[in-house]
């Protein structure tokens, strides 16, 4: 992933977002960063560009995403819920740059919730541990049609599409 070239097709209005945000917490930017690239390292080599889409390997890349940000930021705050709420923020902006259809969106709510729900559970883990456990929650993911069923498969990594890996 190439920060400069995403920063690129920002505007002046979201690029003021991102700063404001970065205002809040300066030191927690490079372990947001780090994260986000290490999601996408994790990702691409799990399951190539079939994470940018909207099946399951997208479930798991916003889920790790997020615990991966929460356990980075977790190791200079030491306290789990403001690690848990900075994610939301950072995550939360980032659906709202980067639009999808409402049912996408939805999804990816979803899945980066869970991710920070899963970060509780595994605040300590190591990315093998991670990997495995998401792996694991992969297997009970749900295809869904409408937004409403994220709410029904409230525990559930959900997806909208089948894909190759699914």
């Amino acid at each position: 992933m190439n920060i400069r070239s995403l920063i690129k097709r920002f505007n002046f209005r979201q690029l003021f977002k991102i700063a404001g945000l970065g205002i809040q917490r300066p030191l927690y930017i490079v372990p947001t960063l780090s994260a986000t690239k290490k999601t996408m390292v994790v990702c691409d080599t799990l399951y190539g560009k079939e994470h940018h889409l909207s099946g399951r390997a997208n479930a798991f890349r916003h889920a790790l995403w997020n615990i991966l940000i929460c356990q980075k930021v977790f190791k200079i705050s030491g306290d789990e819920t403001k690690s848990a709420l900075w994610t939301k923020k950072v995550t939360d902006l980032h659906e709202k740059l980067a639009p999808n259809e409402a049912l996408e969106e939805a999804m990816d709510l979803h899945n980066n919730k869970l991710g920070r729900i899963y970060f509780k559970k595994l605040t300590n883990a190591s990315e093998e541990e991670l990997i495995t456990f998401l792996r694991e929650q992969l297997n009970k993911a749900k295809l869904i049609t409408s937004k409403e069923q994220t709410k029904i498969f409230g525990d559930n990594m959900v997806y909208i599409s089948e894909t190759k890996s699914s």
